[in-house]
């Protein structure tokens, strides 16, 4: 009578040792099916959804670089809508760019802008003005030779791919020479500047939105 007890402790013992594997095999498979099944299905389908980094071989095609994010996706402040405008004129529809459009028109550089043929403009944003202190800032808003100067240090006679900026020297409508590198997704202007949106295209010009305002020797 004693040996039941142990007969039937071991008999337990056996059975879990059977049980366990399954039960342990079972709670993988669960989770491996609840991985695979709708919820992932979705991560998946929101993945695919998400618009491709632009690469080195696709930014001679389309615009590209972090501030491109903020750029409406209709009208004419779009893309597509700013490739109808010439420069000034596209310019001015977008929101980021606001401060430059300021500059550009106390200049009296509108109509320079936009009938110009076939040119590459680097357009700092308005945090990139915002980066020069406000009183100086408005300094030269209020004084045109100066204004004029630096926003024409601002503008190439050419359309410039951005396999152009990868080692290049050019000059500007200021009348003196700019410098530019890098390759892929990454550009700098001069020392100081990068560019944070580019090869935006608009009827007469390729834009290079910069994050520093550029500033002729």
């Amino acid at each position: 009578m004693a040996s039941t007890p142990r007969i039937r402790r071991t008999a337990l013992a056996v059975a879990a040792a059977v049980v366990l594997p399954f039960s342990l095999a079972a709670c993988s498979d669960s989770g491996t099916d609840s991985a695979a099944g709708p919820g992932a299905e979705r991560n998946a389908g929101a993945a695919a959804s998400q618009p491709a980094l632009p690469d080195a071989s696709t930014t001679a095609d389309r615009p590209f670089g972090p501030a491109c994010a903020g750029v409406p996706a209709e009208g004419a402040g779009s893309f597509e809508g700013m490739a109808q405008d010439p420069v000034a004129t596209a310019a001015s529809n977008n929101p980021a760019l606001s401060t430059l459009v300021t500059a550009v028109k106390k200049a009296g550089l509108v109509d320079t802008l936009n009938n110009a043929k076939e040119i590459t403009v680097f357009a700092p944003t308005n945090d990139a003005f915002a980066k020069i202190p406000k009183a100086d800032l408005d300094k030269v808003l209020a004084d045109k030779a100066t204004l004029t100067k630096i926003l024409t240090y601002h503008v190439v006679g050419q359309r410039l791919t951005p396999k152009q900026l990868a080692n290049g020297s050019f000059d500007t409508l200021e009348q003196s020479r700019l410098t530019t590198s890098g390759s892929g997704t990454s550009y700098k202007v001069g020392a100081t500047s990068n560019v944070v949106c580019g090869n935006v295209r608009t009827a007469n010009a390729n834009v290079y939105i910069v994050d520093t305002v550029l500033m002729p020797k």
